[in-house]
């Protein structure tokens, strides 16, 4: 059963009763439902324990940002109501119809994430980071604002997963050498602060019923708008038409190919030191292949 402080807090925010509720996949970390209200609405909520407020919030706060530079282009699911209640930290978001079988065009979504990202150019000030520290799956990502995209990613990104690492007794070979690089490597292509989802992975994106795509459960920031493109090829992968689409709306830079195994050892990183396993020997070799390369540029 939907747990009754959820039930209470829908009919508080919203002034109607909840008339239905299933469990629906919504990751590994929260609880997810699906609510038919006595309304008519169909919305999607997320329960945990109290003490993951702060994970909640940041969702909220990263969706927030991202539905009002998307516009609708493509679909991100706006939050409602989010907050605490007897104990549990709830989040209520609107609802995704999502498709059942293939319709829709990932072409069209990978040409939507590129307007998206060329339109949050226009309320940039200049800097890479975000306004608060936020999440990245349930690890932690600070965000503290720098002018050079290649320091940010160097700090804010690799050397604090490098740092969690050693402070669990994971010392990567070749860490401090490849940090001292990554400042030069990424400062010659020219990346702009964008808004970028941040955790753009296959089952962080979908078509809809009606054909159109959507994007959910983000980890933003401002950064080179390239980190979405190559995590959108990590565990999986989207289909290369989402690629295509992408391109023909807003080309990459030369030479991307070469830094999305930098930009996805981030990531690499970060399920090593939340989950482990086999996650730490492919972090220490794709830190091994970078560093044998010739300089990036």
């Amino acid at each position: 059963m939907l747990p009754s402080p959820l039930t209470t807090w829908v009919q508080e925010q919203l002034g109607t009763a909840v008339a239905a509720q299933r469990p629906v996949g919504g990751g590994c970390i929260h609880r997810a439902w699906a609510l038919e209200l006595a309304d008519g609405r169909r919305l999607f909520a997320k329960t945990n324990d109290a003490r993951h407020l702060p994970l909640l919030d940041a969702e909220a706060d990263g969706l927030t940002a991202l539905a009002t530079a998307a516009a609708g282009d493509p679909v991100v699911p706006r939050p409602l109501h989010w907050g605490e209640r007897g104990g549990q930290a709830l989040l209520l978001l609107e609802w995704l119809p999502l498709a059942r079988s293939p319709g829709g065009s990932w072409w069209a979504l990978g040409a939507s994430l590129a307007r998206l990202h060329r339109r949050s150019l226009e309320q940039s000030d200049g800097r890479f980071g975000w306004h608060r520290d936020n999440v990245i799956g349930a690890g932690p990502q600070p965000n503290g604002w720098r002018l050079r995209w290649g320091a940010f990613f160097a700090e804010q990104r690799l050397g604090t997963q490098l740092a969690w690492a050693a402070r669990s007794g994971r010392r990567l070979e070749g860490a401090e050498a490849l940090l001292e690089q990554v400042p030069q490597w990424l400062e010659g292509h020219g990346a702009q602060p964008c808004l970028v989802h941040g955790d753009l992975w296959s089952g962080n994106a979908a078509l809809l019923e009606d054909g159109r795509g959507a994007l959910f459960d983000p980890a933003v920031y401002r950064g080179d708008r390239e980190v979405d493109l190559a995590m959108a090829r990590l565990f999986g992968g989207f289909p290369e038409a989402f690629f295509t689409g992408y391109a023909a709306t807003w080309p990459l830079p030369e030479g991307h190919q070469r830094r999305v195994e930098l930009y996805n050892l981030y990531h690499l990183l970060n399920h090593a030191n939340l989950f482990g396993g086999s996650y730490w020997s492919q972090s220490q070799q794709s830190l091994q292949r970078l560093l044998r390369r010739p300089p990036l540029g």
